[in-house]
């Protein structure tokens, strides 16, 4: 294979056969299930990055039913999502992801820096109830429920809050162990319909685990909750901060790093 071709031909990898293919993508009936919760603003402040700036000491808890994405196919996440500002502005920092698809972990952490991991997340309606939970390996680290469609909510707003930015932390080492991009993304939602939003009383519970740290961000009130079900369009990304240009730190080497936290 000549050099060129392997120059324009490269999107992801493996080259041959990418593991996702290129968007836009879009996503069918795509079913949000929503917890706010209060927890401790000092285990925020230790995950959230700068320039990225809290707005209160709250976690939007999430999984996320996706049953027709482009490329990507039927998949169920669940992970954190905390408030944050950038230069004024209202956004989300996606803090962890755990999905049970590897085409969206590969595309979302090569294209976007998604931090996603694999698990076993799912979210169903059990009788009365909207049921989401979240087990990694056999260890249920994650526990939702809602009343099911108890109280209708404004579908325009919801539209609204899905179409605000999101920041995502986007790290790729380089062959030595070092970073060779460490960068602060946006994106948005694009294309928003919202077919249904109701909200009701919710419960949530998150357990201890070394891989899947999500009681690291503890549940101290659950504030609200939402059930979403909507058509959209996940937009590409644009670098609002690079943590490696010049003027910022040296970063270590990782055999340094290992020796630092060996010590």
């Amino acid at each position: 294979m000549k050099h060129e071709t392997v120059r324009t031909s490269s999107f992801a990898m493996p080259l041959t056969s990418p593991a996702f293919p290129p968007g836009p993508y879009r996503f069918v009936n795509r079913e949000y299930f929503i917890i706010q919760y209060r927890t401790d603003p000092e285990a925020l402040r230790r995950v959230v990055p700068e320039p990225l700036e809290l707005t209160e000491a709250v976690v939007n808890y999430e999984f996320i039913r996706m049953p027709d994405s482009t490329g990507f196919g039927d998949y169920t996440e669940s992970g954190q999502v905390i408030p944050v500002t950038y230069k004024g502005q209202l956004g989300g920092f996606t803090h962890q992801m755990f999905l049970n698809d590897h085409p969206p972990i590969a595309g979302g952490r090569e294209l976007w820096g998604f931090p996603k991991k694999l698990a076993q997340p799912k979210l169903e309606v059990e009788i009365d109830t909207l049921v989401g939970t979240l087990n990694y390996g056999s260890v249920r680290i994650a526990t939702g429920t809602m009343g099911y469609k108890h109280r209708a909510l404004d579908a325009a707003a919801e539209a609204r809050k899905l179409a605000a930015p999101n920041f995502l932390l986007k790290i790729i080492p380089h062959v030595d162990g070092t970073p060779r991009i460490c960068e602060l993304v946006r994106y948005h939602l694009e294309d928003i319909t919202v077919k249904g939003a109701w909200t009701g009383p919710a419960a949530l519970d998150l357990y201890s685990h070394a891989l899947a740290p999500v009681a690291e961000l503890p549940v101290l009130q659950v504030l609200s909750a939402k059930h979403i079900v909507a058509d959209l369009t996940l937009g590409l990304g644009a670098v609002v901060h690079d943590y490696l240009a010049a003027g910022q730190a040296t970063p270590q080497r990782a055999g340094a790093l290992t020796a630092a936290n060996a010590g």
